[in-house]
């Protein structure tokens, strides 16, 4: 780091041929073969998105579906095999005009000019979500960045703390009602599907409720009869400030298994999707796949999340006397207990960068938050960059599955970059690199990318 500190400033002198594409001595070869390379494997990556996604709307399509759809696949490939061309011919410009590399320049800034101008070709609709996918692998490869100079520390289940305060903050919106307003979001649909309609705001009883309960007969625990009348009157008691219909009780167990069917079953069905081949071919290990305690993880985190959060939030309105979208706070943090179940950082940050999404919208929707252009395709070009940044200085830093992705758009050139000139920086590149090949089992067998254009 002693050697990053006093070169930061200076160029290092190293021809984009020897770093970039030492396969060819030609710059307009580099780019092209790069495009090449990108455009088949950027269309079987998006046929497989939209496909989905048509399929997800569980209707047979319609013509004009079908070609919203090829539509939507030929733009998208030109929008990811765009970045990837214009990454490359960044970085060859950039050196000639600086005559040199700067830790800057080796991948942040062409990056980020590359990412800006290649979404300008993408959909607008489709912007906001690349923004939040790129940002949530850009959290965590930041955060292994900073954690590897030693200027953070993981604490145990801190992914989970991240999703219960995420999850907290929707949720208080939701209660407010934010969603009938000016923000339309499908996360807020999410929800209604998760806690049900009952807890959807706005809360139609703040004021205090003077209502009392008519006097009932001291129970005599002599007789059976009066153990059933203590169930009855358990399963039935409700606070008229409630909103749900049947007794509290009732409504939070049912609440918290319907969850937890429906987290089995998803977590089953994305199973027997992702082994759709294996089950083909009758080699499906449905002891090992299927039936077992993985399958009910996310069940299990879903129902007791939803359970404990519908129990406190009834607590509370009958200690209190009244509702209150207020209440949803302290039921979604130690609803958040029931979330160990299921520790997942990329689910954490994605819901953590959704609901700051949220947040900002409903800031800039009530004149709290000033309204910045583009700021979709800023937060896009910034976190790309800062992968591309980690997937060629950084290596260990980065996501595996990114990286394998980076792989298979680039045709293996991220893994083929020479970076040993950028040695003096004290980050151990090259090193790094090769660690994560034989991590990831990469074939290194080739001695050229896919489509070198060797000249």
């Amino acid at each position: 780091m002693t050697g990053q500190s006093k070169l930061v400033d200076a160029a290092i002198k190293c021809s984009c041929h020897e770093y970039v594409h030492p396969w060819t001595a030609s710059c307009f070869c580099g780019a092209c073969g790069i495009l090449l390379a990108s455009i088949p494997a950027s269309m079987r990556t998006y046929s497989i998105v939209y496909l989905l996604a048509l399929v997800m709307k569980m209707r047979i399509p319609r013509l004009l579906d079908l070609k919203h759809t090829i539509i939507g696949i030929f733009k998208s490939t030109a929008f990811l095999s765009t970045n990837a061309y214009l990454f490359t011919l960044c970085v060859c410009l950039l050196r000639r005009l600086l005559g040199g590399f700067y830790f800057s320049t080796v991948a942040f800034m062409p990056t980020f000019i590359a990412s800006y101008a290649a979404l300008c070709i993408e959909r607008p609709a489709r912007r906001t979500p690349l923004a939040l996918y790129v940002a949530n692998e850009a959290t965590e490869a930041l955060w292994n960045m900073l954690e590897s100079r030693g200027l953070v520390r993981s604490i145990p289940n801190g992914q989970v703390l991240i999703l219960g305060c995420s999850l907290t903050a929707l949720l208080f919106m939701y209660r407010l009602g934010v969603h009938k307003g000016a923000i339309k979001d499908v996360t807020f649909k999410a929800l209604t599907i998760l806690m049900g309609k009952e807890e959807e705001g706005p809360v139609k009883t703040p004021a205090v409720t003077t209502t009392q309960s008519p006097c009932r007969q001291p129970l005599n625990f002599r007789r059976i009869s009066a153990y059933v009348q203590l169930y009855d009157r358990l399963r039935n008691a409700k606070h008229p400030s409630c909103p749900h219909r049947q007794g509290c009780s009732t409504y939070a167990l049912l609440g918290g298994l319907k969850p937890f069917v429906g987290g089995v079953g998803l977590q089953v069905g994305l199973k027997l999707l992702l082994n759709i081949t294996k089950i083909v071919k009758l080699k499906m290990d449905w002891r090992k796949q299927i039936f077992n305690k993985g399958s009910l993880q996310l069940g299990l985190a879903l129902g007791s999340f939803s359970l404990i959060f519908k129990a406190i939030s009834c607590g509370l309105r009958n200690v209190c006397g009244h509702d209150s979208a207020s209440f949803a706070i302290p039921a979604g943090l130690l609803g958040s207990i029931g979330l160990l179940q299921f520790p997942n950082i990329t689910i954490s940050l994605y819901i953590m960068w959704k609901t700051l999404q949220v947040l900002y919208n409903w800031g800039t929707a009530e004149g709290v938050l000033p309204e910045i252009t583009h700021f979709n395709m800023i937060l896009y070009s910034a976190c790309t960059a800062l992968l591309f940044h980690c997937a060629i200085l950084e290596a260990n830093s980065i996501r595996s599955s990114y990286y394998k992705f980076l792989l298979t758009i680039s045709g293996t050139r991220n893994a083929r970059f020479n970076v040993r000139p950028f040695e003096a920086y004290g980050l151990k590149s090259q090193n790094q690199i090769f660690d994560t090949i034989k991590r990831l089992k990469i074939d290194m067998t080739s001695p050229f990318p896919t489509m070198p254009l060797t000249v």
